[in-house]
């Protein structure tokens, strides 16, 4: 394990999964499928994939006071995850996910933010000590903007290093991806944030450069089956996506994220770290479910 810490803050949601033969079509019922219910939550899900990766995570969240929040935090205790700073919001349920996963592995998600919408700047400010004890910090967008926003402002000014993945998509200020170390959309994503329709390498470095352009030190657009581009300074890389027989994407990018941060902790190029995080992103696609799904580091080594 790398001495760098790396502290995560986002979301924390109970997932309910059904796999069905294909995905329902609005006002349709699909009769035949397998229920199960996992933890979850984009914020969550990459503390965990960075904990099982070898990385010093401590995680920063809200929940329910529940039973789905309780176990959340009993899971993550038992995933060696630092959850001092996680808080329990009295007035509202812990996050819940509705997924539904075909046959090929593709899924739709709505999701009832629950406690994370409430995780606010205050929280942030609460949370100050650690997070300056803190060389990396990821986050995502399944809770409010301006905490994001605020906690980034925090990082940046003690030189901590922050990696946003903008899941879901929604658009940014360049007041704040100015602030980034690295950004890591996926198509849709860098679509929103640069105005150009990905659909190729070509297509992908032009929107990594107005991306880049708007002050990103680097940029990582995830690509699905073609793998992901970095634009690093004025250069690109190219790094392939591993086949494997896909049977849930779940967790995928929040397991590129967090083994991308590992990685990058641990004195690693961006090539390299985005390589691992490839290897790592493939496995999770192999199996159902969010953190179920995660790798443990041990099992990198079984891809080539």
């Amino acid at each position: 394990m790398s001495d760098k810490k790396i502290i995560v803050i986002g979301s924390c949601n109970t997932d309910m999964v059904i796999k069905a033969d294909r995905l329902p079509v609005p006002g349709e019922t699909v009769i035949g499928g397998t229920f199960f219910m996992n933890p979850g939550g984009k914020g969550a899900n990459q503390a965990v994939a960075a904990a099982r990766l070898g990385g010093n995570v401590t995680f920063i969240s809200k929940t329910g006071n529940d039973v789905f929040g309780k176990q959340s935090i009993e899971l993550f205790n038992s995933e060696g995850i630092n959850t001092s700073n996680i808080f329990s919001d009295p007035k509202n349920p812990s996050g819940v996910a509705l997924i539904t996963v075909d046959a090929h592995g593709e899924n739709c998600i709505v999701v009832a933010s629950g406690a994370n919408a409430s995780l606010s700047p205050a929280d942030i400010e609460s949370a100050k000590d650690e997070i300056e004890k803190g060389d990396l910090l990821l986050m995502q967008l399944e809770i409010p903007l301006e905490t994001v926003e605020y906690a980034t402002e925090m990082a940046y000014k003690k030189g901590i290093r922050v990696i946003l993945n903008p899941a879901p998509a929604r658009a940014l200020s360049d007041k704040l991806i100015r602030s980034l170390y690295i950004i890591t959309p996926n198509k849709s994503e860098a679509e929103i944030l640069s105005g150009i329709k990905v659909h190729d390498w070509d297509s992908a470095k032009k929107a990594a450069d107005v991306i880049r352009a708007k002050g990103a030190n680097i940029v990582v657009i995830t690509l699905g089956c073609l793998g992901a581009l970095i634009c690093e300074g004025g250069n690109y890389y190219k790094v392939d996506a591993i086949k494997v027989n896909a049977v849930d994407t779940t967790a995928a990018g929040d397991t590129f994220c967090g083994a991308l941060c590992v990685g990058i902790s641990e004195g690693n190029s961006i090539v390299d770290s985005v390589k691992m995080a490839a290897k790592a992103s493939a496995l999770t696609v192999t199996r159902m479910g969010a953190q179920s799904s995660i790798p443990y580091r041990s099992e990198l080594s079984t891809l080539i």
